[in-house]
């Protein structure tokens, strides 16, 4: 454990902390409130590039949490500002759905097929084999090789989904060519956050509910990591891994104190 300071900035994690299976984790939206009344600038971050930030703000609205599609960052955002950093109104091949391919219009990215400079694999709740299929010749043929994360699996109410990372995983296989996965544990997700809301790694928290991703992230961005056991990683496992959590609590439910309003 390592000593707080005060924390002037939140960053936190989606699914597992906020909400589980579509359904509030009890006390996210006490959280959430105190959270915006504090006037502390915040992101939930998530690296899921299915949906928009309009759509997620939905979604969350629709589990009894109010959070801003502006507070909403995603795995898809960070590619694109990561895309138009290296090569800006560059091209790319893109498999994903609305989250990734409204990012890059965004960005000023052509989106095409014809020898573009990237092949960009995000999520989709429909893999298809032509399209990796393409992506493997246009990577073969010299296009480079991103991929939003590298989650291997994805939830679903009937059971896990293959997702981004394990495509990535079976397109390496087929070309040789590994991605540059933008999203977390990419600590390079949690910098452009912290940029966006104007954050101090010494004075920011980031919440998150698995220790190989969220906290390792955190850490390695030189933040106050918080690890809530409401998501993938129980407390029986935290020794196991070679780096801890600044904190350890049941769920966000346990933070609402932690919120001091901005300017005491």
């Amino acid at each position: 454990m390592t000593e707080r300071k005060r924390i002037d900035f939140w960053l936190s994690d989606m699914d597992g902390v906020l909400v589980h299976e579509g359904r509030p984790v009890p006390g996210a939206d006490a959280f959430v409130k105190r959270l915006g009344e504090s006037g502390k600038p915040f992101r939930v971050l998530t690296n899921n590039s299915i949906y928009t930030q309009r759509d997620l703000s939905v979604r969350l609205a629709g589990a009894g949490l109010d959070v801003p599609a502006e507070s909403i960052y995603t795995s898809a955002l960070a590619t694109a500002q990561f895309l138009e950093d290296q090569r800006p109104g560059g091209s790319a091949y893109v498999i994903g759905e609305a989250g990734l391919t409204t990012a890059l219009h965004a960005a000023g990215y052509v989106l095409t097929d014809l020898a573009p400079d990237y092949v960009v694999l995000g999520e989709t709740r429909t893999y298809s084999f032509t399209q990796i299929t393409r992506a493997i010749r246009l990577i073969e043929g010299g296009a480079r090789f991103i991929a939003t994360n590298p989650d291997p699996v994805g939830p679903s109410t009937e059971g896990s989904l293959p997702a981004c990372g394990a495509v990535a995983a079976m397109i390496t296989r087929a070309t040789g060519v590994h991605p540059y996965f933008v999203g977390k544990p990419n600590p390079r997700m949690m910098r452009s956050a912290l940029n966006e809301i104007g954050g101090h790694s010494e004075t920011t928290a980031m919440i998150g509910d698995r220790m190989d991703t969220d906290i390792v992230c955190g850490m390695e961005a030189g933040l106050f990591t918080i690890l809530v056991l409401t998501g993938v990683t129980p407390r029986h496992e935290v020794d196991r891994f070679p780096y801890r959590p600044s904190l350890i609590v049941d769920s966000v439910a346990d933070l609402a104190d932690l919120i001091e309003p901005a300017g005491d």
